[in-house]
């Protein structure tokens, strides 16, 4: 998610993040609860069930203590990582987003989880989008996967979608959270 720049190349500088202090006037309760996250990221009531899947995983992986919220220290954590995060964190990131079993690896039923995923949610907003996910798993496998043993650790699911332009991008949903959050700063200074 995100592992790009967005392709507006708008960048957060410090003073859209300084905007941070709009999570009180925004969450008055000191929590930003995950309706309020899907509406952030433009996962909304009409969408699909793969998209409310997940952006719920998305929620909880920042959620640090599993309370079901995040507070603001937990806001500043996701903010930071998505809008200003390195390359390879974003990806450790990812990869536990996408290891629904958090034993370390990846295999081929979680990542065809996952492409399912975000194919549905990529066609969903550009319909003219093709591929088989059985054949996009199998070619993910066998780029990424370089000790064949049929699991993605973290260390080759970083290198595979360093290295190859093609693996970053059937692993990537850009939700565009940089363009929101700017967007948002200049709506409400």
């Amino acid at each position: 998610m995100g592992q790009a720049q967005s392709g507006t190349g708008k960048v957060a500088t410090l003073q859209h993040i300084q905007g941070l202090r709009k999570f009180a006037t925004e969450c008055p309760s000191g929590n930003l609860h995950l309706h309020e996250c899907r509406r952030i990221f433009g996962i909304n009531r009409n969408s699909t069930e793969e998209e409310s899947a997940y952006m719920e995983k998305l929620f909880r992986s920042f959620d640090i203590n599993q309370d079901g919220k995040l507070d603001f220290m937990e806001y500043v954590a996701a903010v930071h990582l998505v809008l200003r995060g390195k390359l390879e964190d974003k990806l450790r990131w990812s990869f536990k987003v996408y290891d629904r079993d958090g034993n370390g690896c990846l295999d081929r039923q979680e990542v065809r989880h996952i492409v399912k995923i975000i194919n549905t949610i990529k066609k969903h907003n550009d319909p003219s989008i093709t591929g088989d996910i059985d054949d996009i798993c199998d070619r993910l496998f066998d780029v990424v996967d370089k000790n064949n043993d049929s699991q993605i650790s973290v260390e080759e699911f970083i290198e595979g979608a360093e290295r190859d332009p093609w693996v970053m991008d059937q692993l990537k949903l850009d939700i565009g959270p940089c363009d929101w959050f700017i967007e948002q700063q200049q709506k409400n200074p």
